[in-house]
C-alpha cells in the first residue's frame, strides 16, 4: 500500500512537472493549457482568438467603405474611356494594435489534499522505471482546474474591464461594454422582448448586418431565459418547442446566446469574431513548497489582450429591466 510518505513524494514530482524551461509551459503545453482554457467560458468560446508571441500585435484592415461601381463611359461598347481620378476607388487600410497586460493566480494545495489523495490512488500516472513521470493523473487535474477558473475570470475582464474600475483587477484594461461607443440601444427600463433585439439589429449599420445569421445577441443568462419565457407563452408550435427544449433561440435573424457574466441591465449585438481576445503564448507556470506551511505553491501568470476588431460593427444594449 502507498504511504502518505510516498504520495507526497510522488505529488512533489508531478507538480515540479508542470514547470520546464524555467516556469514557461512548453508549446505544446501552453496549447494545451489555451484549449483548456477556452472550453468553459460561453463567450470566449467564440470570440476571435489570437495566440501572440510578443507583448504588441498590430492587426491590418482593408476595406472599401463606399460604393466603387461607376456608370461606364462606353456608349454601347466596350468601356474605351478612363475613369476620372475623382471616381476612382481607394480602399481604406487601419491598424488595430492588441497590448498584452499581465494577469496572475496563485493556488496553495495544502499536503493533506495530497494525503486524502484526491485522485482516489491515481497521484499521477508513473513510469516506475524512468524520471520524469509521465503526464496524466494529479497534473492534468491541477491543470484543468487551474485553467476553468482562470477562463471564468478573463471573460469577466474581456466583458466588464474598465480601466476607471476601482477593481484593480478589471482596471487592467476596458472590456468589450467600454470599447463600444457609436450604436448604443437604450432599453429605458423595459424588459427583454422582440421589440429591442430588434431595434439593437436595425441599429447595427447595414453594411455589417447582410448575413444576420453570423450574428448573435448576447445577454446575460437570466435575459435569455426571460427572452425564451416569451416565446413560451406564444399558442404555436414554436412556443411549445420553447417549453420543452433548451434549443437556441433567435430575435431578428440572429440568435440569443446568455452569457452568465454579462450584467442584466446590458446586451451586445456583433458577430463574434469581431471580438477577439489575444493570448501572448508564454504562459509561465511555476511552483514551490512551503515545508512550514505544509502546502505547495503554485503561480500562474499570462499576457492577455481585449480588443474590438470593427467597433461600427457591434451594438449595446443598456437599460434593460433586470
Amino acid at each position: 500500500m502507498t504511504t502518505n510518505a510516498e504520495l507526497i513524494r510522488k505529488a512533489d514530482l508531478v507538480i515540479s512537472d508542470l514547470t520546464s524551461n524555467g516556469g514557461y509551459l512548453n508549446p505544446e503545453q501552453s496549447n494545451a493549457f489555451i484549449r483548456k482554457l477556452l472550453v468553459a467560458p460561453t463567450m470566449l468560446a467564440q470570440v476571435r482568438r489570437v495566440t501572440m508571441s510578443a507583448p504588441v500585435r498590430k492587426i491590418n484592415k482593408i476595406s472599401f467603405a463606399t460604393r466603387i461601381l461607376n456608370a461606364g463611359t462606353g456608349g454601347t461598347g466596350p468601356i474605351t474611356t478612363a475613369l476620372a481620378s475623382s471616381a476612382r476607388a481607394k480602399p481604406t487600410t487601419e491598424q488595430i494594435t492588441l497590448t498584452t497586460h499581465e494577469v496572475i493566480a496563485e493556488v496553495h494545495l495544502p499536503y493533506d489534499v495530497i494525503e486524502d489523495n484526491i485522485e482516489g490512488g491515481n497521484i499521477g500516472t508513473f513510469n516506475e522505471g524512468g524520471n520524469p513521470p509521465m503526464a496524466g493523473g494529479f497534473r492534468d487535474t491541477i491543470v484543468t482546474l487551474i485553467a476553468e477558473r482562470v477562463a471564468i475570470d478573463l471573460e469577466e475582464q474581456f466583458i466588464l474591464g474598465d480601466t476607471t474600475s476601482g477593481d484593480a483587477y478589471l482596471a487592467q484594461t476596458n472590456g468589450i461594454l467600454k470599447l463600444i461607443s457609436s450604436n448604443i440601444v437604450d432599453a429605458g427600463g423595459q424588459p427583454i422582448n422582440r421589440t429591442v433585439l430588434k431595434n439593437a439589429m436595425k441599429t447595427l449599420p447595414s453594411q455589417y448586418r447582410r448575413n444576420r445569421a453570423a450574428l448573435s445577441h448576447f445577454v446575460s443568462t437570466e435575459q435569455e431565459i426571460e427572452y425564451r419565457d416569451t416565446l413560451a407563452a406564444r399558442e404555436t408550435s414554436l412556443g411549445d418547442a420553447q417549453l420543452q427544449s433548451t434549443a437556441p433561440v433567435y430575435a431578428a435573424g440572429a440568435p440569443v446566446t446568455g452569457v452568465p457574466l454579462m450584467p442584466g441591465s446590458s446586451g451586445v449585438l456583433t458577430n463574434p469574431l469581431n471580438l477577439i481576445f489575444g493570448v501572448q503564448r508564454d504562459i509561465m507556470m511555476e511552483t514551490d513548497k512551503d515545508i512550514r506551511a505544509r502546502q505547495y505553491i503554485i503561480v500562474v501568470t499570462a499576457r492577455v489582450a481585449v480588443q474590438i476588431e470593427e467597433e461600427l460593427a457591434c451594438v449595446e444594449i443598456i437599460n434593460l429591466a433586470t
